[in-house]
């Protein structure tokens, strides 16, 4: 048996090698860790396009022209893109949807801050709030066909009306929720309603605030796609109808998942500017 020296011990240790002089297999594998989850939320798309693409090739075969396969629907959405169509249609939606958002949520809001502040205000406003808000915005697009006609306004108070009961609800039950020492604080100082809406109440709910309009841009988008389907001739809604009239089911579907991908970057938006607030605030996103 070979007896090991302190010195030749030592020297085995510098001879060695040491984790620091290269990646160990678990830093490489902790490198690519994040690769499959960044790709994990695509796997599903993916093999349903897959699989309608197997399909519609398939009745496609069988003699039916009602469906068009995806890859049939990325030419269109090529073709919709280069003529312009698809920008001037997404351009009137997102527009429209975006105004009629700001009007329900400037009148929402303020709205909810009142009831959620006023006890008396809220039980007078009860049943005519509980009354309007089951209202489906469709049903007023005769209503609002006779007061604004065709056109931009007609949509822009049907996304409004759409959009101001979550608002409202929303945040009227976020200001219910808010600390009442706060509120206490805001008395003791002697701030108007006015400086205790805006100084304590508002940062108070503005995480809450932020779920209220993420569901505000969901709803205004929906709203103003259908208004297009049903009554307004401009935007993506009125586009994916006159596809439909036209038996063109790739255009059609072209349209489809474009809106479905406005809706995703919409929302991705939207949460990153929730995040991007939070941040400045402070608060944990």
């Amino acid at each position: 048996m070979t007896r090991h020296t302190p010195s030749r011990l030592r020297a085995l240790r510098v001879a060695s090698p040491t984790p620091s002089s290269g990646a160990t297999p678990a830093a490489r594998r902790s490198r690519f860790r994040g690769v499959p989850g960044k790709v994990r939320p695509f796997v599903l798309p993916l093999l349903l396009l897959a699989l309608f693409e197997w399909y519609a090739r398939r009745a496609a075969a069988l003699g039916s022209d009602a469906l068009a396969p995806p890859s049939a629907a990325a030419k269109a959405f090529v073709g919709a893109a280069m003529d312009g169509s698809l920008w001037q249609a997404t351009g009137f939606t997102l527009g429209t949807a975006a105004l009629g958002l700001l009007l329900g949520a400037v009148l929402g809001i303020a709205l909810g801050l009142v009831l959620g502040l006023s006890r008396r205000a809220a039980q007078l406003g009860s049943v005519s709030i509980e009354v309007l808000r089951p209202v489906p915005s469709v049903a007023l697009i005769p209503l609002a066909m006779l007061g604004f006609g065709f056109g931009v306004r007609m949509e822009l108070a049907i996304v409004a009306f759409a959009t101001f009961w979550p608002l409202l609800v929303l945040v009227q039950s976020a200001v219910q929720q808010v600390e009442p020492r706060l509120l206490e604080v805001s008395r003791v100082l002697g701030l108007s309603s006015r400086e205790r809406a805006f100084k304590i109440v508002l940062p108070a709910i503005v995480p809450r605030l932020f779920v209220a309009l993420r569901l505000g841009v969901a709803v205004a988008l929906v709203v103003a796609v259908t208004v297009e389907i049903a009554a307004n001739p401009n935007g993506m809604g009125y586009a994916m109808m006159i596809a439909q009239q036209s038996f063109d089911p790739a255009l059609m579907l072209a349209w489809l998942g474009w809106i479905g991908v406005v809706g995703f970057a919409v929302n991705a938006g939207m949460v990153r500017l929730q995040a991007w607030v939070a941040r400045r605030m402070g608060v944990q996103p």
